[in-house]
C-alpha cells in the first residue's frame, strides 16, 4: 500500500484509493516482553483487527538526559515492522506527553530536576527544547515505516487529549504541529484526540489537523459523535479510545464493565461505518517502577497490573469478551484464516521459602544500593536528588529537645513514609490517606528515619502532573527538624550476587527494624511456562525474578494480590526470586506460584 488519506466529500478514509475503515486496538510494546510481541499481534489480526495503535514512551527512550535507549522492549522500529508482517496497519502515538497510566505520564522526571518551575506541555523553551531533541529521533526512526515509503503507519498523533490540560497553550500546539510537518509534511494523516466535552475538544484542536474525539461505553454514541462534528465537519467519524475496560488504582475495587455494554456501542459505531480504536486490546504490565497515578479528591496510585479487563488478559489470553467482539467485527467484514487463539499453559512453581539475606538500614545495604546524598537543612526532593523513583530514607540524627512524651510529629509528604523513631518503626504517614500527623509515644527522640516512597507520578490531570517526590516541612510540636542526612537507594533490579553474606535478622511479622531483603529458589525442570506470584499474607514491597523488577506488590491495599511472571524472565534450572518487604513479613517466610491471577 503506498497512499492513505481522508476523503473529506465522502466522509471516511482512502487506502490506495479505496474507501477504508480502521478497527484498530490498543497495544504497548513496552508493557510486554519482546518475546510475546509476535504473538499478541497475532491474535489482534485473529479478532478480526487490521491496524495496532501504540504510544511511544519518551522515558521509556531516554530515561536520563541524552541516555538512549532502542534496543530490547524498547525496540520501536521492530515493534512496528512486526506488526506490519503479521498484516496489521499502526496508528502511532509519540506524545511527547501519552498519559497511559505511565509514570508522570511517559514524560522522563529528569524534567523537574533540570528545571524545577519548567512549565510542561506549554512553549515554555526549556520544555520545547527536550521535547524537540525526543520528537527528532524518534519521527526519523519511523519516517521509513510510513505508508508512503512501504511501511505500516497510516496515522500520527500529536500530542495527547491536550483539552484536558486547563492550559490551552496555542503556541505549544503551534510548535507541536511545526516539528511534525517539518519530518512528514503531508506524508501522513496527523491527527488530535479529546474527549467528551466540547471545551476539551476546543482546547485539543490543532488548526489543520484532524481532530477525533474518544468516549467509552456508557456515552452515548449519536451526542458524541455529534459534538466531534462541531470540530470536524467533515471526513469520516472516528473514535480515538473506546474502552474496552478500565484502570485500577490500589485501594480501589477491580473495575469491570459489563461487556454487553461494550458491545452495544461497539456494534452501533460499526454501523455508522465509523473507524475506532479498542483502548486497551491488550494491557499488560507496568513492570518495574513504570505505573503512574491520578489525582481525583486525593492521591490515587496505580496498580502494577494493566490488564484492564481488556478482551486479552495480562497474559495474553483471549476473554470471553475477546470472542464477543470478534463476533461483531465478522457481521462487518471478514475475518482472516488465522487460528483462533487459545490460553498459553500457565505453570505452577510451588511454595517458595523466602530466606533473609540484608536489612535495608544495615551499612552493607546502604553500601551495596543506597547513594548517600550529603546533609540537607530543607529535606530535597527526589527529583533534586536525580531519583526517578521508589526510596529515599531521611534521617535526623540528633534531636534539638528532650522529654517529648506524646508530641505531634507532622510533615508533607509524596507519597509515602515510614516514620522510625531511634530505630524503631513508629508510624505512617501517606498522601493518598491525607494522614499528615503522626502521635509521637516515645519519652525520648534520639534519632529518627523517615522512608519515604514515590509511589508513581501523577499521568493525568490539570495542574497536578508537576508532581515533586520527596518530605518537606517536617516539624515536632511546631519546631521544624533539621539537619536531613539523605540517602537514596537504587533498586530497579536487584540480582542474588548483590548480596556479599547473609545477615542473621530472622524477624517475621510487623518489621519493627526498618525493611529487608530475602531470596528465594526454586527449580524449573523443562520449558518455562507463565506463572503468577501470590503476595498474598505480605506486607508492602517489590519482587524481582532473575533480576527482572516484577513490580510493586501490596496485597493488604488490593485489588492486586498476584505480580503476572512471564516466562521469558524464567529459565530452565535454578530461579531466583528477590523480595524487598517494606512493612509485614508473615511467619512461614513463604510465597507461592500458581497457575490463576488474582486481581479483584
Amino acid at each position: 500500500h503506498y497512499s492513505f488519506e481522508i476523503d473529506y466529500e465522502n466522509d471516511q478514509f482512502l487506502l490506495d484509493g479505496k474507501p477504508f475503515r480502521y478497527i484498530a486496538g490498543s497495544f504497548h510494546y513496552f508493557r510486554v516482553p519482546k518475546q510475546y510481541w509476535k504473538s499478541i499481534f497475532r491474535k489482534i489480526r485473529a479478532a478480526g483487527l487490521n491496524a495496532v495503535t501504540t504510544y511511544v514512551e519518551w522515558s521509556t527512550h531516554e530515561p536520563e538526559p541524552n541516555k538512549w535507549i532502542w534496543d530490547g522492549e524498547a525496540d520501536i522500529v521492530e515493534f512496528i515492522k512486526m506488526a506490519q508482517e503479521e498484516d496489521l496497519f499502526v496508528i502511532l502515538r509519540p506524545g511527547p506527553y501519552i498519559c497511559g497510566e505511565r509514570d508522570f505520564g511517559g514524560l522522563p522526571y529528569w524534567l523537574l530536576s533540570l528545571n524545577p518551575d519548567i512549565k510542561l506541555r506549554t512553549n515554555d523553551e526549556r520544555f520545547i527544547f527536550h521535547a524537540e531533541r525526543y520528537l527528532n529521533r524518534i519521527l526519523n526512526k519511523i519516517k521509513p515505516l510510513l505508508i508512503i515509503n512501504g511501511g505500516p503507519i497510516i496515522m500520527l498523533q500529536i500530542e495527547n487529549e491536550y483539552g484536558s490540560l486547563d492550559i490551552c497553550n496555542n503556541e505549544y500546539k503551534k510548535k507541536l504541529y511545526e516539528i511534525f510537518y517539518q519530518h512528514v509534511g503531508k506524508d501522513i494523516v496527523l491527527f488530535t484526540v479529546d474527549g467528551l466535552t466540547a471545551e476539551k475538544l476546543k482546547c485539543g484542536a490543532i488548526p489543520g489537523i484532524y481532530q477525533i474525539i474518544d468516549f467509552g461505553a456508557n456515552q452515548n454514541v449519536e451526542q458524541q459523535f455529534k459534538l466531534m462534528r462541531e470540530f470536524s465537519p467533515k471526513g469520516p467519524l472516528v473514535n480515538g479510545e473506546y474502552y474496552t475496560g478500565w484502570l485500577a488504582h490500589w485501594n480501589e475495587s477491580f473495575p469491570r464493565i459489563c461487556t454487553n455494554l461494550i458491545l452495544r456501542n461497539f456494534e452501533k459505531m460499526l454501523s455508522y461505518n465509523a473507524s475506532l480504536n479498542l483502548y486497551m486490546f491488550y494491557g499488560g504490565t507496568n513492570y518495574g517502577f513504570t505505573s503512574g497515578a491520578n489525582f481525583n479528591n486525593g492521591f490515587l496510585p496505580q496498580i502494577t497490573s494493566y490488564d484492564y479487563d481488556a478482551p486479552l488478559n495480562e497474559a495474553g489470553d483471549p476473554t470471553p469478551k475477546y470472542f464477543k467482539i470478534r463476533n461483531v467485527i465478522s457481521k462487518y467484514q471478514q475475518l482472516p484464516d488465522l487460528e483462533i487463539p487459545t490460553a498459553s499453559i500457565k505453570k505452577n512453581y510451588g511454595i517458595v521459602y523466602m530466606i533473609p539475606m540484608l536489612d535495608l538500614f544495615t551499612a552493607e545495604s546502604r553500601q551495596i544500593f543506597g547513594i548517600f546524598k550529603g546533609t540537607f537543612n530543607k529535606p530535597p526532593t527526589f527529583e533534586s536528588l536525580q531519583l526517578p523513583h521508589w526510596l529515599v530514607l531521611y534521617e535526623l540524627d540528633s534531636i534539638p529537645f528532650k522529654n517529648f512524651k506524646n508530641s505531634y510529629l507532622s510533615a508533607a509528604v509524596n507519597d509515602r513514609a515510614l516514620v522510625y523513631i531511634n530505630d524503631k518503626l513508629s508510624g505512617l504517614l501517606s498522601r493518598s490517606f491525607k494522614n499528615c500527623t503522626l502521635l509521637v509515644t516515645e519519652n525520648e527522640i534520639k534519632s529518627m528515619k523517615l522512608l519515604v516512597e514515590n509511589q508513581g507520578h501523577i499521568n493525568f490531570g490539570k495542574f497536578y502532573i508537576q508532581d515533586f517526590k520527596g518530605i518537606s516541612n517536617v516539624s515536632l510540636n511546631n519546631i521544624k527538624l533539621s539537619p536531613w542526612k539523605v540517602t537514596g537507594f537504587k533498586l530497579t533490579s536487584v540480582v542474588e550476587k548483590s548480596f556479599n553474606s547473609r545477615n542473621t535478622n530472622n524477624q517475621t511479622g510487623l518489621l519493627y527494624d526498618g525493611p529487608q531483603f530475602l531470596i528465594g529458589y526454586f527449580e524449573v525442570t523443562d520449558q518455562p511456562h507463565d506463572t503468577f506470584l501470590n503476595t498474598e499474607n505480605w506486607g508492602k514491597g517489590v519482587a524481582y525474578m532473575n533480576g527482572q523488577n516484577l513490580g510493586r506488590y501490596w496485597p493488604t491495599a488490593g485489588p492486586q494480590l498476584t505480580l503476572y511472571v512471564p516466562a521469558p524472565f524464567l529459565k530452565k534450572g535454578k530461579n531466583c526470586l528477590i523480595l524487598l518487604e517494606l512493612e509485614y513479613i508473615p511467619s512461614n517466610r513463604t510465597i507461592k506460584f500458581q497457575v490463576e491471577p488474582i486481581l479483584g
